[in-house]
């Protein structure tokens, strides 16, 4: 399985992928899929993948569910071990690459809702574009998983 049609489609600002990674072939193992399963199921029912109109839902709720994301994110690398490589090379990129920036840019500790509420129209047009990367990855967790890839499915629209 070679996951390059998928991770080259990540909106990922200035940091970049190196070629290599791109041309890796992936053995998906059961403790990947384990591991891919928990992490899917997560993604797809949250404001990580869902669409939110920008006069919808609360921002800081949708930062701290994406925190969420990260720390299980994290978890599930740690206990799933070392059985489970393949799982958390395509994680920690998401990690990395995707959610840390984020994350970074608008956790601002005690200031974190004022912060966002000042600045509700960039941190919704940011909260988009990590949106899409998160589809993309789902996209990687259901091939991964041999599914069909239900997050488009379930996607609101207004």
């Amino acid at each position: 399985m070679n996951f390059f049609k998928h991770l080259s489609k990540l909106k990922i600002g200035k940091a970049t992928i190196k070629t290599p990674f791109f041309e890796i072939d992936f053995a998906i193992g059961d403790k990947d899929k384990d591991a891919a399963w928990i992490l899917y199921i997560e993604i797809v029912t949250r404001i990580a993948s869902q669409q939110m109109a920008d006069d919808e839902g609360d921002d800081k709720t949708a930062l701290d569910s994406l925190f969420n994301i990260f720390k299980l994110t994290r978890e599930l690398i740690k206990t799933s071990g070392r059985d489970c490589k393949e799982f958390s090379k395509i994680a920690i990129v998401i990690l990395n690459l995707v959610l840390r920036p984020f994350l970074t840019k608008w956790h601002k500790g005690d200031d974190t809702k004022a912060h966002i509420e000042n600045h509700h129209a960039e941190f919704r047009n940011d909260l988009h574009e990590v949106q899409d990367n998160m589809r993309i990855y789902t996209s990687i967790l259901a091939e991964m998983l041999e599914l069909e890839d239900v997050t488009s499915f379930v996607m609101q629209t207004k």
